[in-house]
């Protein structure tokens, strides 16, 4: 389906992200309804999303020890933290059965900067810097379904319900490269905690499954190499692999005993990896790329 002459206008000679409101703005909303790239990366980011913010909340209703640290960094103390936590997952899962059932822009920005702000609690409490990185599905996600939910230019619009319309390329080439960047980054942060520093948590992991210590920091380089690979020549063979094998280190969490939880509080880092590959499958990305490459040089 050919787009009207107006969608050109409408997003503006920049190919700004957000410019896409203004086809609702113009009343061309019904003419160019989501194809079918739209919609699976609309519904994989959805869910994504979603299995973030309500595997994270079930922890704050379960309390979560390793929680108190976090809220020491703005000077919480304990007490005060474990009384905080169910409100704070209680508002996560609301958040995250908004994005499931009735996205809202809004309520895709407070999930994108929450999540980066948690992911940043880490280094700021004491730990390893990758552990920010490790959870860059939490926050990438978000923020790529945001940019697939168009630009906003009023409050109302803001508060509106997102559907699946109908993309420039160079938007979606916007969304992919967030989906690149945001694949690699959890990779890297997931490799360096095994490469570089050795996580006993990894160990135990491997150990579940009977693998010996020395699985740690191989499977870290390995993560790391998969990472540079993707920044360099993604392809669907290569993030349909990493997809599968997020899945299947992720379980490794309820395989060594722990909730169920954790390992659906990084949804983000199975969305990413296959709503990239949607992209590349259908071209969106490789094309629109090869044209801002074209228009750059000249």
């Amino acid at each position: 389906m050919q787009l009207p002459n107006p969608w050109r206008h409408a997003t503006g000679s920049d190919g700004s992200v957000f410019a896409s409101i203004r086809l609702v703005r113009h009343g061309l909303v019904e003419r160019v309804r989501a194809s079918t790239i739209e919609q699976r990366v609309h519904w994989v980011l959805r869910i994504g999303a979603a299995m973030c913010f309500i595997g994270h909340g079930a922890f704050g209703i379960i309390t979560k020890e390793a929680w108190v640290p976090y809220f020491a960094v703005v000077g919480i103390p304990a007490d005060w933290a474990y009384l905080l936590m169910p409100v704070v997952g209680t508002v996560d899962i609301i958040a995250g059965l908004t994005v499931l059932f009735a996205p809202r822009p809004i309520v895709l920005l407070y999930m994108s900067v929450w999540a980066l702000w948690t992911a940043l609690l880490r280094p700021l409490s004491g730990e390893d810097v990758w552990e920010t990185l490790e959870r860059a599905g939490n926050y990438g996600v978000p923020f790529a379904f945001l940019l697939l939910a168009g630009g906003r230019e009023a409050l109302r619009d803001w508060l509106a319900r997102v559907e699946a319309w109908r993309m420039p390329p160079r938007v979606l080439a916007q969304i992919g490269r967030v989906l690149q960047l945001t694949t690699a980054l959890l990779l890297v942060g997931h490799g360096a905690l095994g490469a570089l520093t050795s996580t006993p948590l990894l160990g135990m992991h491997y150990a579940a499954i009977g693998l010996p210590p020395e699985t740690v920091p191989v499977a870290g380089w390995f993560e790391i190499a998969l990472a540079a690979a993707v920044m360099l020549r993604p392809s669907v063979a290569l993030l349909a692999f990493i997809a599968l094998w997020k899945v299947a280190t992720e379980l490794l969490f309820p395989i060594a005993g722990a909730p169920w939880w954790e390992f659906i509080e990084r949804g983000g880092s199975y969305a990413a990896p296959i709503a990239f590959a949607a992209l590349i499958a259908h071209g969106n990305f490789s094309k629109a790329t090869s044209i801002s490459l074209e228009r750059t040089s000249s």
